[in-house]
């Protein structure tokens, strides 16, 4: 077998031929050169034919390359929770491989509550190793949107709602993936906070909420975690569409924060070929046409970035300037993708990923209750356990959208249960509700029929029966992928759970009370009887080893670490967005049907400005039904007096805070310390406080550790829109230090001069 450093790539073969026979040093090919010559060699060597064609599909998922000089096509895969299984080359129908299986990992929501940025590095290590192995050069994740509402279809692909959190959980898992050779594409860029509208709706948001809320993550993406490429989205930002937006992608992301990288279209976000030319888009995906409808030869000949650029720049209305400099992006990417001879060769669905898989989604999962100290389940008490619920037994890795996925296995709750309990346990299934029965998405099949003739009285007379006849009684509920939950598209219609779940969980609470409710989401959701269940489980959508981790929660095997990378409101209407009127659009717009076609955009527009979850709740002492970054364990935690290293500091100065952490408890754990900061005397409005530092720590009994957050003038500012700048105003600060936004446990006062 030839070493790894024997192989030559038969594109570099190739194009080494061709210059050798035409007597021409390939400098591009030369890897002793520095990558910005080789890169202007080879756009020197470039036809215009060429340079066009580099900047558009050429397939569903795939852009060219340039063949004449061994530049390879590249190609792109969803998603950010696991790679998509293979598609035709000119369809969405499924290609009919047998070797696109993968693991997936638990959705970006789970990732975030385990608010621990080494988790974060491992899940995109494995991640874009498996994308490595399935030889694709671009994924298409993560997703760092902010969780505006509750009703959003796709909150469940992102990371919450605080900028910060948000920021240090992608730039790690950016890098994990990156490390294999493949590049990111961060996205929406930017404001694509609901599904509904979304290809026609035009977003009115402050300068001030848009660069403290709503930019963060995309920034700290560049800037700190260099993801190689960035993806536009669909909705439209001071009257341009964001994929081809001059202020979004050239003023602020290119000129702004210096990117150096390709920006990515969403598939059909792109509507005009002059904007797309000028205002910042790269390359072009998925745009809207068919080859039939316009009488062409290829379909892809007639994107906005292809004949139509291609016969502006022959006949003389626009120069090349715009055009050259995509392609350099777009070689510059290759360098690190295609053309990197040094990249790993990735695996796929090793022990390693499953075990990255279990281990995230145990340290997602959130403890939201424990009355009674119901969980972990013991043993010695539960020879009978129920278990009841749909998503029991509902495979969740197919539908939602363009993440659904086609996995080499899915571990189900009701498996996960049996296999942990069932040596010492009787465990027994009751449906108790009907809610999804199918199972395609984009012509995968989860294989299951879960029709079910009964009636919602027979199969709640069944699950409280079973339910008083048993030890223990576990329902697992929540929402689906399917359409109008969470699922790209569209929004959920209401914030409640659906299909009478509340009544069966009361029914359930009333016939036991060893009830432990496990909900299955990417989203909060209301919970009228909260106060008749004692324990309550915010499970996430935890991929191919769902059911094992959600076992070794109940079973205390893990101990839950998970905090609320969002706030639960109690109820819809406790939430700015829907307090404000201002979701899914205005009124009068809607009223006169607006939003049906891009001609006639809707308005959306954020009138809670940068009172956005917490930032709303606290401010307004609107008592949530779970807070921000809140999280219970099996174990309890202590934590001391908060020190700070100085009282007084200046504008260039640094501050740490340090606090101790102990474990009080019988069980090993981990806490999260979480340092907020509050601007007790502001100029302008501003939250209550601020999330700027958090840390895991893990504690044995007993045991005590020193956490330290060390901040700048940076974590004292607010974005100044009227000079474009941010500012720390002098003043007195806060920090408060605890383990939730509304469980401060310790703080300390410093002043900034």
């Amino acid at each position: 077998m030839l070493k790894k450093t024997a192989i030559v790539s038969l594109f570099t073969f190739i194009a080494a031929s061709y210059m050798a026979q035409n007597h021409t040093q390939p400098v591009y090919l030369d890897e002793s050169k520095p990558v910005e010559q080789r890169i202007q060699d080879a756009l020197s060597r470039m036809t215009l034919e060429e340079k066009v064609a580099m900047l558009h599909a050429q397939s569903k998922f795939s852009s060219p390359g340039v063949p004449r000089l061994g530049i390879p096509e590249f190609w792109t895969t969803d998603g950010p929770h696991g790679v998509r299984p293979e598609v035709m080359w000119d369809e969405w129908d499924q290609a009919g491989w047998t070797n696109d299986s993968i693991i997936a990992y638990p959705a970006l929501t789970a990732l975030s509550a385990t608010w621990n940025k080494k988790m974060s590095w491992n899940y995109g290590k494995a991640l874009g190793e498996e994308a490595r192995y399935r030889k694709k050069d671009i994924l298409l994740g993560p997703g760092v949107n902010i969780y505006r509402t509750p009703l959003n279809g796709r909150n469940f692909e992102y990371m919450g709602e605080d900028p910060y959190l948000t920021s240090k959980m992608v730039v790690p898992y950016i890098k994990g993936v990156q490390s294999n050779g493949v590049a990111t594409s961060v996205k929406h860029f930017a404001l694509n906070n609901q599904e509904m509208f979304r290809h026609t709706s035009n977003v009115n948001v402050d300068d001030r909420a848009l660069y403290e809320i709503y930019l963060p993550p995309f920034k700290a993406a560049v800037t700190e975690g260099d993801s190689w490429t960035i993806m536009g989205a669909y909705d439209m930002y001071k009257n341009q569409y964001a994929s081809q937006n001059q202020y979004l992608l050239n003023d602020i992301l290119k000129k702004e924060w210096n990117y150096k990288g390709v920006v990515v279209s969403d598939w059909g976000a792109v509507n005009n070929t002059e904007q797309a030319i000028h205002n910042g888009l790269d390359l072009e995906f998925g745009s809207w046409t068919n080859g039939l409808s316009a009488g062409t030869k290829n379909a892809y000949d007639n994107y906005y970035l292809a004949k139509p650029y291609l016969d502006l720049i022959k006949a003389g209305k626009v120069g090349t300037q715009e055009l050259d400099d995509k392609v350099t992006r777009l070689l510059r990417l290759a360098y690190k993708t295609t053309m990197n001879r040094n990249k790993p060769f990735g695996n796929i669905a090793s022990e390693e990923h499953k075990a990255v898989a279990k281990e995230i989604g145990e340290e997602g999962i959130v403890l939201l209750k424990n009355q009674g100290n119901i969980l972990p389940i013991d043993l010695n008490k539960a020879k009978k356990i129920a278990v009841i619920g749909e998503n029991a037994i509902k495979i969740m890795t197919v539908g939602g959208g363009s993440s659904s996925l086609k996995v080499k296995y899915e571990t189900l709750p009701l498996d996960g249960i049996k296999a942990r309990f069932g040596k010492q346990a009787d465990v027994q299934y009751a449906r108790g509700y009907v809610g999804d029965i199918g199972g395609e998405y984009n012509g995968v099949k989860s294989g299951q029929n879960l029709k079910d003739e009964r009636s919602a009285d027979e199969l709640l007379n069944e699950a409280v029966t079973l339910a008083k006849n048993s030890d223990y009684v576990i329902f697992v509920g929540g929402l689906n992928k399917s359409d109008f939950q969470d699922s790209e598209g569209n929004d959920r219609k209401s914030y409640g759970l659906p299909y009478n779940q509340d009544h069966v969980i009361s029914a359930l609470a009333k016939a036991n009370k060893n009830l432990a409710v496990v909900l299955v989401s990417g989203n909060a959701v209301a919970m009228p009887w909260i106060k008749e269940v004692p324990s309550v489980l915010q499970s996430w959508y935890l991929g191919s080893e769902a059911g094992n981790s959600i076992a070794s929660v109940l079973a205390g095997d893990a101990n839950p670490s998970g905090k609320l990378p969002f706030t639960f409101p109690v109820k819809l209407e406790d939430n700015s967005a829907h307090q404000l009127g201002e979701y899914p659009g205005q009124k009068d717009e809607l009223a006169a049907g607006k939003g049906k076609d891009q001609k006639n955009p809707i308005n959306i527009t954020y009138n809670e400005s940068i009172f956005v979850g917490y930032r709303w709740h606290d401010t307004k002492k609107i008592k949530p039904l779970f807070s921000f970054g809140h999280g219970l364990s099996y174990t309890t935690f202590e934590f001391g007096k908060a020190k700070a290293d100085k009282t007084v500091i200046s504008a260039g100065d640094t501050i740490t805070f340090t606090v101790s952490v102990k474990n009080t408890g019988k069980k090993t754990g981990a806490e999260v310390a979480q340092l907020y900061i509050s601007d007790l005397k502001a100029s302008v409005p501003r939250p209550a406080k601020e999330l700027k530092g958090f840390e895991k720590v893990y504690l044995n009994p007993g045991e005590q550790k020193e956490v330290s957050f060390t901040i700048d003038k940076t974590a004292l500012s607010y974005f100044d829109a009227e000079k474009h700048e941010w500012t720390a105003e002098p003043g007195d600060f806060e920090a408060q230090i605890g383990n939730s936004s509304d469980a401060i446990k310790t703080k300390v006062k410093f002043t900034l001069k």
